[in-house]
C-alpha cells in the first residue's frame, strides 16, 4: 500500500475513534502504544529510538539500511488500527499513535532491509506486541534473538495471526479499503510473513505477534516482490497495577511505611509510602510476571511473616499485603558472624526461660520477652563452626528498650585434606573416610586426585583410604591426624597399579602345549599358572616387585632357550606381554625295565623283543654281544698277566 492520503472522511473517522477510545480490560489495566523519536541520517543509514513501556522502562536502538522516500515516523492521525482488529482488541486503538514506515533497501526484490532493534535491557515474557502492517507486495523474514544469545523459534516468536485492518466491517477503521481476506501468510518454517499471492499492492494486510520469552534484539529483513513496497511497524503495550496495605497489629493501618518494586532482573523499578489509610500502589507497570514488592519494617517493629512478596501482572492487577507488630520489651537481637564479620546463619541463640531464636541468612536473630534479671546468652553454631564463650546480659527492671548485642564472632572449623596420587599423577574417584570415634564422613577424590573434608570439629582423626580395583596401597591406608583450628593439608596417600604378564608355551615347530606348569614368584608371592588349550598363560594384579617367570618341562620334553625370564613391575603397573618359551615337539615315551626269568637267573631279560634305547639291537643280539665282549676282555687280561711273568723268568 502506498503512503496513505487524509481526508474529509478520514477526519471524521478520527474524531469519532478518539471520542469512543480502547475500553480496558479493568478498571486498572491500560494499553499504550510506543512513542518514538524522528529518524535520524539518511538513505541506507537511518537510527532511531522507540519506547515500547514506560514502567520499567522498555526502550530499544532502531538501525536500519531502508532506502529513503516516504520513510519516517508517522503520526496515526491517517493510518490506524482501531478497536475492531484483534490487536485493537487487547490492546486499544492505536488512533494518533506513532508508528515507523521504513522501505527495502532498494526497490528490487534481491535488495532487502535490514532493520535491527537492540533492546538497552531484554524484553518481558509477556505484556507486549509488535505489529507488521502493510505487508502486500512484498514479504518480511523475521529474526529474534533471546538473552543467551540463540535464535528464537517461530512459536518463541509468538505470531497471533493476520488480519486486514482496511477490511469492510472493522470497527473504527480508518477511510482505507481492503478485503477481509487479503491477509500475509505466515511460514514458520523460515519464520517469513509474505503478502497475497499476487503480489498485488493493496491496503490494510497485516500481522501481529506476542513474544513469550525475553528478546535481546528483534531484526526484520523486508524485499520487494513488486510495486512500490512501504511496510509499518506498531509496538504496545499492556501495564497492570499493584496495590495493598500495610497493618500494625495492634494499631490498624500503618502509614509511612516505605516499600520497593523491583523486575525479574532484580533492578529497582518502584518505591512509594503507605497513605494515612495504610495504602499503597505501583500503577502502570508492564503486564508481565517477576516483580517483588518489599516492605521496610519501621524502627522497633517486627514483620508478621515475610517481608517481600512476589507479584505476576501477566493477567490481572496484583496485590501484596503486610503486616508488622511492635517489638515486646525486652527484645535481645544481634548477630552471629565469622572472623571476617559475614552473617552466619542457622545459628542456634538460646537463653533460659524463653524460646530460642535460629540466625537468618544474614546472621541476625531476635529473642523477644527476656524476663528481668541476669541471664547467659549461648550459641550454638551451625555444623562447620566452634562453638564460643557464652555472652552474660542483664535486663534491668522496668525497661521497655531491646537490648543490641555486639557481633558474636564464632570461629570457623579447619579444612582437613590431602591428594592420592599414583606414580606422582593423582588418582581421581578414591573413597576417602574420616571417623572422630562418633561420627563418620565420606567423600571422593577429584579428577586431581584431590579431596577436602571442610570444616571439621578439631580433633583426633583416622583417615582411611578403600583401595580401589586396580591398585595397591603403596604405605599405609589408614592414617591418624590431628586437627586443631588450622587446616590440615598434605594427609596423602601413595597407589601402585597392579602389573600383569602373559604369554604362550610352544613347540619349536609352533604347535601350541597346553598344561605346562608356569611359576611366577617374587620375594613375598609365588604363584603357579598352567597353559590352556591355545598354549597360553596370563596374570594380572600383580603389586611392584622383581619376579622370576619359570617355566617347568612338560614330560617327555625339554625347554629349548631361556627356562627363567624376570620381569619388574613398577608403581605405573606395566603389562608385559609375549614373554614366550619354546619347548621340544619331540616326546620321549619312558619304557618298562626288562625282567628276568625267575626260574633262571641267567637267562636274558625279556624286552618283549623291542629295541633297547639308543642301540639298534634286538634284546637277545645284544646279549650274545655283550658276552662275547665280556670273553675278550677276560682274554686280554690273562695274556697281560703272562707277559708279565715271562719277563720275571
Amino acid at each position: 500500500m502506498r503512503a496513505p492520503k487524509s481526508g474529509i472522511l478520514a477526519g471524521v473517522i478520527v474524531l469519532v475513534a478518539a471520542l469512543v477510545g480502547a475500553v480496558p480490560a479493568a478498571a486498572a489495566t491500560t494499553t499504550a502504544w510506543a512513542t518514538w523519536q524522528p529518524l535520524t541520517g539518511t538513505g541506507g543509514a537511518y537510527t532511531t529510538t522507540v519506547q515500547v513501556a514506560a514502567q520499567p522502562a522498555l526502550t530499544a536502538t532502531m538501525t536500519t539500511d531502508s532506502r529513503a522516500g516516504q520513510v519516517g515516523v508517522i503520526s496515526g492521525a491517517s493510518t490506524w488500527l482501531s478497536q475492531g482488529t484483534p490487536v485493537g482488541e487487547k490492546y486499544g486503538s492505536s488512533i494518533n499513535q506513532q508508528y515507523l514506515n521504513l522501505r527495502p533497501k532498494a526497490d528490487s526484490p534481491t535488495s532487502p532491509s535490514t532493520t535491527t532493534y537492540s533492546f538497552a535491557t531484554p524484553t518481558p515474557a509477556s505484556g507486549w506486541t509488535f505489529v507488521l502492517g502493510d505487508i502486500d507486495a512484498d514479504s518480511v523474514r523475521i529474526e529474534a534473538i533471546g538473552v543467551d544469545g540463540q535464535t528464537l523459534t517461530a512459536e518463541e516468536i509468538g505470531f497471533n495471526g493476520g488480519f486486514n485492518y482496511c477490511a469492510p466491517g472493522v470497527t473504527g477503521k480508518p477511510s482505507c479499503s481492503g478485503v477481509a481476506t487479503d491477509v500475509p501468510s505466515w511460514d514458520p518454517e523460515t519464520q517469513t510473513l509474505t503478502g497475497n499471492a499476487a503480489a498485488s499492492d493493496t491496503s490494510g494486510s497485516a500481522a501481529w505477534f506476542e513474544p513469550s520469552v525475553p528478546i535481546a534484539s528483534l531484526t526484520f529483513f523486508f524485499t520487494q516482490r513488486s510495486g512500490f513496497p512501504i511496510y509499518q511497524t506498531w509496538f504496545a503495550s499492556i501495564a497492570r497495577d499493584i496495590t495493598g496495605t500495610v497493618t500494625d497489629q495492634a494499631e490498624g493501618p500503618l502509614p509511612g511505611a516505605a516499600l520497593t518494586l523491583t523486575d525479574a532482573n532484580g533492578a529497582v523499578v518502584g518505591t512509594t509510602t503507605t497513605d494515612a489509610d495504610g495504602t499503597y500502589s505501583f500503577p502502570g507497570f508492564l503486564a508481565t510476571d517477576g516483580y517483588t514488592v518489599t516492605v521496610t519494617v519501621p524502627d522497633g517493629k517486627i514483620a508478621v511473616g515475610p517481608t517481600a512478596q512476589a507479584v505476576d501482572l501477566t493477567t490481572e492487577d496484583g496485590s501484596a499485603d503486610f503486616e508488622v507488630r511492635d517489638i515486646e520489651p525486652v527484645a535481645v537481637s544481634g548477630r552471629i558472624v565469622d572472623e571476617e564479620g559475614t552473617g552466619v546463619p542457622g545459628a542456634i541463640v538460646t537463653i533460659e526461660g524463653v524460646d530460642p531464636a535460629t540466625t537468618d541468612a544474614g546472621g541476625e536473630f531476635l529473642i523477644e520477652g527476656v524476663p528481668v534479671g541476669p541471664h547467659t546468652v549461648e550459641v550454638t553454631p551451625p555444623p562447620g563452626f566452634s562453638a564460643i564463650e557464652p555472652t552474660e546480659i542483664v535486663v534491668p527492671e522496668n525497661s521497655e528498650e531491646p537490648i543490641v548485642l555486639e557481633d558474636l564472632v564464632v570461629v570457623e572449623n579447619a579444612d582437613l585434606s590431602g591428594t592420592v596420587s599414583a606414580a606422582g599423577t593423582g588418582v581421581p574417584d578414591v573413597t576417602i573416610t574420616v571417623d572422630d570415634g562418633v561420627d563418620t564422613v565420606t567423600t571422593v577424590t577429584d579428577e586431581d586426585g584431590v579431596y577436602t573434608f571442610p570444616r571439621l570439629p578439631a580433633g583426633e582423626y583416622e583417615i582411611t583410604m578403600t583401595t580401589p580395583d586396580g591398585y595397591v596401597a603403596s604405605g599405609p591406608a589408614t592414617r591418624t591426624e590431628t586437627l586443631t583450628t588450622t587446616d590440615l593439608a598434605d594427609v596423602d596417600f601413595e597407589l601402585a597399579r597392579l602389573g600383569s604378564i602373559s604369554g604362550e608355551v610352544r613347540t619349536d615347530d609352533g604347535a601350541p602345549v597346553a598344561g605346562v606348569i608356569i611359576t611366577v614368584a617374587s620375594d613375598e608371592v609365588s604363584q603357579e599358572l598352567t597353559t590352556d588349550a591355545d598354549g597360553g598363560y596370563a596374570i594380572s594384579d600383580l603389586p611392584p616387585d622383581s619376579y622370576d617367570l619359570t617355566i617347568t618341562a612338560p614330560e617327555g620334553r625339554t625347554i629349548i632357550g631361556p627356562a627363567t625370564a624376570t620381569f619388574v613391575v613398577t608403581a605405573a603397573g606395566e603389562s608385559f606381554v609375549g614373554q614366550n618359551f619354546t619347548v621340544s615337539a619331540a616326546v620321549i615315551t619312558p619304557t618298562d625295565p626288562p625282567t628276568q626269568n625267575p626260574t633262571d637267573p641267567a637267562s636274558p631279560p625279556d624286552t618283549g623283543g623291542a629295541q633297547l634305547p639308543g642301540t639298534g639291537l634286538g634284546p637277545e643280539t645284544f646279549i650274545w654281544a655283550a658276552a662275547g665282549a665280556a670273553v675278550l676282555v677276560v682274554g686280554a687280561v690273562l695274556l697281560l698277566i703272562s707277559r708279565r711273568r715271562s719277563r720275571r723268568d
